[in-house]
C-alpha cells in the first residue's frame, strides 16, 4: 500500500460519524446554506485543521524525540475513552 492510501484511508475512516462529520450533515440539511457553500467550508476547514496538525506533528517531532508519539496519542485515546465510560456511570 502506498501511503498516500495508507494516510486516506486512515483519516477517512477516523472522520466517519465524527463530530465534524455530523455538523456538516446539519448544516446541509438546513436548507438556508446551498449544498456548494456548505461543502466547501466543510473542506477548507477541515485543510486548514489537517494543516494545523501536520505542523503540530512535525514541531513534537522535533521536540520530543525521547517520547514515541504514537505512545503519546496512544495514551491520549485511552485518556479520552476512560474519561467517556467514567462520565457514563457517573451519570
Amino acid at each position: 500500500m502506498t501511503p498516500l492510501f495508507v494516510i486516506f484511508i486512515t483519516v477517512f475512516l477516523a472522520e466517519l460519524g465524527d463530530k465534524t462529520q455530523l455538523a456538516t450533515v446539519l448544516f446541509a440539511a438546513d436548507g438556508r446554506h446551498h449544498p456548494a457553500l456548505v461543502f466547501a467550508a466543510a473542506s477548507a476547514a477541515l485543510v486548514l485543521s489537517a494543516g494545523l496538525a501536520v505542523l503540530l506533528g512535525m514541531a513534537a517531532e522535533r521536540w520530543l524525540t525521547m517520547i514515541p508519539l504514537k505512545l503519546i496519542a496512544g495514551l491520549g485515546f485511552i485518556a479520552i475513552g476512560a474519561w467517556t465510560v467514567w462520565e457514563h456511570f457517573k451519570g
